[in-house]
C-alpha cells in the first residue's frame, strides 16, 4: 500500500487546481463539479487498492477474480450514477467530466513515477 500516498497527494494538487480552475470558468458549479469529478477518481483507485491488498492478504489467487468483481461493481455504479447527472441536466457536467480525466491522467502518472522509482526486486532493472 505504499503507492496510495504519492497518488493521493498528487490527487490533492490536481484537486485544488481543478476547484480553483472549475471557479473562475464555471462559478460555484464548476468547482462542485470539478470536486466531484476528482473525488471519483480518488474513491475509485483507493477503493480498488484496499480491495485488492485485502485479496492478496487472504490468497494471492484472489486478486484477480476479486478485482475484476470490484472492477464490474464500481463502474457498473459509477455508469448509473454518471446517467442519473447526465439525466438531471446538471451544469457542473463538463466540470466533472474534466475532473475524472485531469484526476485519471494524474494519478496513473504519479503511479507509474512511483512503480518507477520503487525498490521492488521482481521490477528492478
Amino acid at each position: 500500500m505504499t503507492h496510495l500516498p504519492v497518488g493521493l497527494k498528487t490527487s490533492a494538487v490536481i484537486f485544488v487546481l481543478m476547484v480553483a480552475g472549475g471557479a473562475v470558468l464555471g462559478g460555484l458549479t464548476g468547482a462542485l463539479g470539478a470536486a466531484a469529478g476528482v473525488g471519483i477518481v480518488v474513491a475509485s483507485f483507493t477503493v480498488s487498492s484496499l480491495v485488492i491488498a485485502w485479496a492478496d492478504s487472504v490468497h494471492p489467487t484472489l486478486v484477480l477474480p476479486v478485482g475484476m468483481f470490484t472492477y464490474i461493481l464500481k463502474f457498473t455504479a459509477i455508469g448509473f450514477a454518471m446517467a442519473a447527472v447526465v439525466a438531471s441536466g446538471w451544469d457542473g457536467l463538463t466540470a466533472l467530466g474534466v475532473g475524472v480525466a485531469v484526476a485519471t491522467i494524474g494519478w496513473a502518472t504519479a503511479q507509474a513515477w512511483w512503480v518507477w522509482h520503487a525498490r521492488i526486486p521482481y521490477v528492478d532493472v
